[in-house]
């Protein structure tokens, strides 16, 4: 499918634990455990008491991280396969499952970009410069790309090799699961500036779930 329009998309599909879940996989060291802070009159939410939030920090500061991998996130996420391929990289402590055009042969889907960024100064091999720009159109290109995509499988062209003539731009969705931990170490990672700007859009979509599902271990976790 050719159009304007780009859907670059973060879901949390499910969550395990919470800052509590951290607090206690680091308390039963000691064979102790926490509860929430129910001393404050209408509190909103969950509220942890001043010596777990202290505790918090400390593991993070001093790089205890497995208390961290005890809480987990899953998500379901939409973006074009070049984004896809960069962060699939990312492989401790997470879980992959993605869309396979092998067994799929619905109707593609690119991503158009409204401008392209150009090259950046000759001394830098990777990136792009997002304050220079162009416009291109490809629309023409995609249309034809699909439609010999479609050709190939109205003459039982079987999926696995119709795909072949699909490009890096086409749409994809996968699963996403792993430790609060591992998600902390691709945010502050593909967070930064010098990420291409598409991957960054997914990295922060992620990082703005955990931090409201995990306020106050994502604080001390990501580097901003």
């Amino acid at each position: 499918m050719v159009s304007g329009v780009n859907t670059l998309k973060v879901d949390l599909v499910d969550k395990m634990g919470s800052d509590l879940t951290v607090v206690n996989a680091a308390r039963v060291s000691f064979a102790k455990k926490s509860d929430w802070d129910h001393s404050i009159p209408f509190a909103e939410g969950n509220v942890l008491k001043d010596t777990d939030v202290r505790l918090i920090k400390y593991l993070a500061k001093h790089n205890h991280w497995s208390p961290f991998a005890h809480a987990s996130l899953q998500f379901r996420i939409k973006a074009p396969i070049f984004v896809a391929r960069q962060l699939v990289k990312h492989q401790v402590g997470l879980v992959w499952n993605e869309i396979s055009r092998r067994y799929v042969d619905s109707e593609p889907e690119f991503y158009i970009p409204k401008v392209w960024r150009k090259r950046p100064a000759e001394n830098i091999k990777q990136g792009s410069d997002e304050s220079e720009t162009i416009t291109y159109g490809i629309e023409g290109t995609m249309m034809f790309v699909e439609q010999t995509y479609n050709n190939l499988l109205k003459e039982g062209v079987a999926p696995e090799m119709a795909r072949m003539v699909l490009p890096q731009n086409l749409y994809t969705e996968w699963y996403w699961s792993g430790t609060l931990y591992a998600f902390s170490r691709v945010c502050n990672l593909r967070c930064a500036e010098d990420t291409q700007s598409e991957t960054r859009v997914i990295a922060d979509g992620i990082q703005k779930i955990c931090a409201k599902e995990f306020p106050i271990s994502w604080k001390e976790l990501f580097q901003s």
